[in-house]
């Protein structure tokens, strides 16, 4: 089934999917889109291989604690992922919105 829309019937979404800003925002934006999942999933797919490989690793202890080395890197994988989804949204708004604005703007003309 083809998930691209029908724009023989609305000569808005043909103008809108000529568009080459359009074309260069869903450029863009599938870019971004794929290389922080490929980012997310090394990181957690790191991770899990650590658990699966090298258990001895994450269960060193860090100096005289009970803290192991796998709990910072646990809570780094978290922080990640937060920082990576700021890092979406913070392009998004400055980038994608304005793109975006653009597009319309001109499919109204």
């Amino acid at each position: 089934m083809n998930s691209t829309p029908d724009t023989s019937l609305d000569p808005t979404l043909a103008r809108i999917e000529a568009n080459p800003t359009y074309q260069l925002l869903k450029r863009k934006r599938n870019t971004l889109g794929w290389t922080l999942t490929l980012l997310m999933l090394v990181a957690y797919y790191g991770y899990i291989g650590l658990i699966a490989f090298d258990k001895a690793f994450l269960a060193r202890r860090i100096g005289d604690g009970v803290t192991t080395i796998g709990i910072p890197i646990a809570i780094a994988l978290i922080v990640f992922t937060v920082l990576i989804t700021g890092y979406y949204v913070w392009r998004a708004n400055r980038e994608f919105d304005r793109l975006t604005a653009e597009v319309l703007k001109e499919a109204g003309q």
